[in-house]
This record gives C-alpha cells, structure tokens and sequence, in this order.
C-alpha cells in the first residue's frame, strides 16, 4: 500500500529549528524532531531497502539511528565559522558496501524547506578519486555519454558542484569532454516539491529517480574499481 512519511510538521519543524537555531530551543523540541523528521526519514530509509537492492545489491539502505544512511542533525562546528549547531535539513546517503575501504559514490535524497532534491554522485571527491574519475572518463568517453548525456538523465538531472576555471593539468584541452574533466564534483541532482516529500507519491518517486541515475553511480563505481 502507497504510505506517506513526511507530513506539513516536518517542514514546520524545520523551519523553526532555522530560526531557533540552539541548544535551549532543540532539547525542547527534540520529541517533535523525532516524531516528524528522523522517524518517518528511518522508515522510508527501511522501506527503500528491497527497491534499492533491485538497483544494485552492492549498495545498502540502512536504518539505524547513528551510523546509518541518515545524516546526524548536529553539526560538526570545530572547522566551521557557522557554529549553528543543528542542521535545518535531513538527508540519507545510500552507500556502498565498501564505502569504508574506497571511495564511493552514493545516492541521496535531501529533504529541506525549499530544497528538496534527490540524486547521487561523488561530491568532493579526495584528489586521487577525483583523478581516477577524470583519467577514465577521458578513456573512456562514450559510456560516460551514453550515462549522462541520455534522455531519461538529461530531462531530470542537472550537475551540482564546482569546476576549475582551466582543464586540470596533464588532459588534453581539445577533449570532447573538457567540460566535464573540469568538475571537481561529479553529483547530480533533481529538485522536488514539498507537496511531493509530503505525499504517498515520495517512494516510488525516489526509486524512479535512483534508477535514472544509476548508470552515472555505475560509471563512478567503475572509475573506483568497484562493483555496482
């Protein structure tokens, strides 16, 4: 039976946490977070296990509180000049089973007041990822193509991230490709509406979604060494 997760309370309680952005406020509100965003985001998480497994089994859908594919909502402040301790969004990357050992893309969805987006990708790819990503998309040009470049990718994807102003160093300017081999970040996404997060719509509108962009996770993958 189609369910819905996310309800008009999740986005309220984001948006005050925005506003009221503190420890004071969020202890006092913890139940309403975790009865409007990190329960309903881990059953969705759940229930995307058997689709996402249909996808590739190498990747993994997984629920737990901590240590999981949904993103913790406190923030790491010590690097940081905002020092806002909580994050106003919610997120879940779907990883690789060997995420630990390499470097891997992941599928994500992003759930955020004005800014809900699914996709996936590798963004900020460590430099020796990010040069086995442009050495073989330089060897290996159409099936880069044939996955990001296709109807059913092009109509719903847009690249996010940034790109070097120059071609990186030791690839050939002239590439077919240069634009590309340009990036610093290989993520795609789509943006969605509220009304969308909060509708019996959102499942198979992520998988739908997973699946259009799993030639560019495959392609990533293979650039890792990995298997998809």
């Amino acid at each position: 039976m189609p369910r819905t997760y996310f309800t008009p309370a999740t986005f309220r309680f984001l948006r005050a946490l925005n506003r009221n952005n503190n420890r004071e406020w969020f202890l006092a509100h913890k139940t309403d977070y975790e009865k409007d965003v990190r329960d309903p985001f881990l059953q969705l998480i759940t229930d995307l296990q058997a689709p996402l497994a249909k996808i590739s089994k190498h990747y993994r859908a997984d629920p737990r509180t901590n240590g999981g594919s949904l993103f913790r909502i406190y923030r790491d402040t010590r690097f940081s000049g905002d020092k806002d301790p909580y994050k106003p969004w919610a997120g879940a990357r779907f990883f690789h089973e060997r995420r630990h050992e390499i470097p891997a893309p992941s599928f994500y969805l992003h759930v955020q007041p004005g800014d809900c987006f699914v996709g996936g990708g590798m963004w900020h790819p460590q430099a020796d990822a990010l040069k086995r990503i442009r050495a073989f998309i330089a060897d290996n040009p159409a099936a880069w193509k044939r996955a990001t470049q296709s109807k059913a990718f092009r109509d719903h994807f847009e690249f996010w991230g940034e790109s070097l102003t120059r071609p990186p160093r030791g690839f050939d300017p002239e590439h077919e490709l240069i634009e590309d081999l340009k990036r610093k970040d290989f993520a795609a996404g789509e943006a969605f509406e509220e009304a969308m997060a909060c509708s019996a719509e959102l499942l198979p509108h992520v998988v739908e979604r997973f699946k259009r962009v799993a030639p560019m996770i495959d392609y990533l993958c293979a650039s890792q060494e990995l298997d998809f």
